[in-house]
């Protein structure tokens, strides 16, 4: 049987963490950053875990984690 096939896409913006979740970076850190606090953006900043909704699409897009 031919391997799976990792979503490029996917890859670069999932990492997974030692117990196992799926962690992804906030959005809105791109630009009209004057508007923003410094608090806000600080926040921005951090990783966040994925939402279980998603969870088990991303996980089918990344086989082999």
């Amino acid at each position: 049987m031919p391997k799976m096939k990792t979503r490029s896409a996917a890859a670069k913006r999932f990492k997974q963490t030692g117990s196992g979740k799926l962690m992804r970076m906030k959005a809105n850190k791109s630009h009209i950053l004057n508007k923003k606090t410094r608090k806000r953006k600080r926040n921005l900043r951090k990783q966040t875990e994925l939402d279980v909704t998603n969870e088990r699409q991303m996980r089918r897009c990344m086989p082999y984690l």
